[in-house]
């Protein structure tokens, strides 16, 4: 589908909100366990859908099964992840976190390839897998010389995490099949990680025990949960329905750029030349799996 230069701002946005979102929870997460951090995150963006729903008019189905399957969408792309991803920003850097998280879509290939039979792997994913992995090879491969045994926990947490947004990408077309407005998607996936959630942090992080946050961290907690997450989502399914899956992909090239930005200006971050390697690596094969150039340079040849 054709991208206007509306769509590109819209993109160049999400992309900015989604970077801004590891840089916002580098800072929360100084000051909340990871999982009340998910919780803080998850429960105040549901309730920002949840308004926004209200006075757009947009109706909450009634379907148990469809509740249940928001249940398993809210684990996959929301508890799972966002917590492995907080608790490896306590060890690494938030431009780091942000280069691993853009495998999301060579993992999602993957998945669909093993999990979905008109989800083949063709020669240019392969490509892009190839080069994916190359380049996770890299981070990881100097972290084993260099980095201490917390710090590759957490590169492989993140990897786990983009894994887990792979099976959420699978497990997600159904709500397409079902009628359900992206919308409507994006606030019951929230509603069942917070539903979820709360058990969990009672549990394991006791909140009433924890000292109050400050108050850059509680603005972090607020942007984090309405900008990064609510409005983000709002934007991100909007371009979805508008100009599709392939070209919203693309937002993957961009995260890591304002997620290093932010990090390195405000937070005082600095990754290491195989670190540029590792995404670099990574975002060529993105690039190949997208094709799109692969189509060209046949033509021109």
């Amino acid at each position: 589908m054709h991208m206007t230069t509306r769509h590109w701002a819209l993109l160049i946005i999400l992309s900015i909100l989604w970077g801004g979102a590891f840089f916002f929870a580098a800072i929360a997460v100084k000051e909340l366990p990871p999982l009340t951090l998910v919780f803080c995150r998850v429960f105040i963006a549901a309730l920002s859908l949840y308004i926004f729903l209200k006075i757009s008019g947009q109706k909450l189905p009634s379907d148990a099964k469809i509740w249940a399957a928001f249940l398993v969408m809210g684990l996959l792309n929301n508890i799972i992840p966002f917590s492995l991803l907080f608790w490896a920003q306590t060890n690494i850097s938030s431009g780091l976190a942000s280069i691993l998280n853009a495998t999301t879509p060579i993992f999602s290939i993957l998945v669909a390839h093993f999990v979905l039979a008109d989800e083949r792997i063709t020669f240019n994913k392969f490509i892009g897998v190839l080069l994916g992995f190359i380049g996770v090879a890299v981070l990881l491969g100097g972290a084993a010389l260099t980095s201490s045994n917390l710090a590759i926990m957490s590169i492989v947490a993140c990897l786990a995490a983009a894994l887990s947004y792979g099976f959420a990408g699978v497990f997600g077309r159904r709500f397409k099949r079902l009628g359900i407005k992206p919308s409507v998607s994006a606030f019951g996936q929230l509603t069942g990680s917070s539903v979820l959630m709360l058990p969990l942090i009672i549990v394991f992080d006791q909140p009433w025990t924890l000292n109050l946050p400050g108050q850059t961290a509680i603005l972090s907690i607020l942007t984090l949960a309405i900008v990064s997450t609510a409005i983000a989502y709002l934007i991100f399914f909007n371009l979805l329905a508008s100009v599709g899956a392939v070209n919203v992909m693309l937002v993957t090239l961009l995260v890591p750029v304002s997620a290093i930005i932010l990090g390195s200006l405000f937070l005082d971050e600095q990754l290491e030349t195989r670190h540029y390697l590792g995404m670099s690596l990574i975002l060529l094969g993105l690039i190949a799996v997208d094709g799109r150039l692969l189509p060209k340079r046949a033509k021109n040849s």
